[in-house]
């Protein structure tokens, strides 16, 4: 089977359940910037991290594949995969390694550890597919756990980014306001 099958030349691209549309329709955006989200991971995970996180992060790229199936179908009721428990499995990690932190009073800038900056940007891409989520759910219907799991792992990310600052000896770096 060959990579390309031309099928997209005309501008539109399959969903589950065989229907094509626009590759600029907001579905395709949402579940496109899920997947910016997995790849961002990927860079992360290139490097040597702590295999608490390395497993953590893994199990969240396999996640976000859910996340993007769940994306790819129009029809709600019939898959959606992307469940409370994987909602509440983020919230347990984020508790674990709150643990580990000492209390922020002040916003904290992305930066530090050049891993923990990647991290960050990571959040970052996050935030940004969840708003395309919020708009896709604005005209359709979509999976509201995956709202809430893209809202968790924004959370989760930006406690990793300080847990692996700390874990390397540096300091958060406080924004000056």
């Amino acid at each position: 089977m060959k990579i390309y099958t031309k099928t997209g030349d005309d501008g539109t691209t399959g969903l589950q359940g065989g229907n094509r549309i626009s590759k600029s329709n907001p579905r395709i955006i949402a579940y496109g910037a899920v997947d910016e989200i997995n790849s961002s991971l990927g860079i992360v995970l290139s490097n040597t991290l702590d295999n608490d996180i390395s497993e953590l992060l893994t199990e969240i790229q396999n996640d976000l594949f859910v996340a993007g199936s769940d994306l790819s179908n129009p029809d709600i009721t019939t898959k959606n995969r992307i469940t409370s428990k994987m909602v509440e499995y983020l919230e347990s990690k984020i508790d674990q390694f709150e643990k580990e932190l000492t209390p922020i009073t002040k916003f904290i800038l992305p930066g530090g550890h050049p891993i923990a900056s990647q991290v960050h940007f990571a959040r970052t891409v996050t935030r940004r597919a969840e708003t395309m989520v919020i708009l896709l759910s604005e005209k359709e219907n979509v999976n509201a756990e995956c709202k809430k799991y893209l809202n968790r792992l924004s959370d989760l990310l930006f406690v990793l980014a300080r847990i692996i600052n700390k874990r390397n000896g540096i300091t958060d770096v406080f924004w000056k306001q």
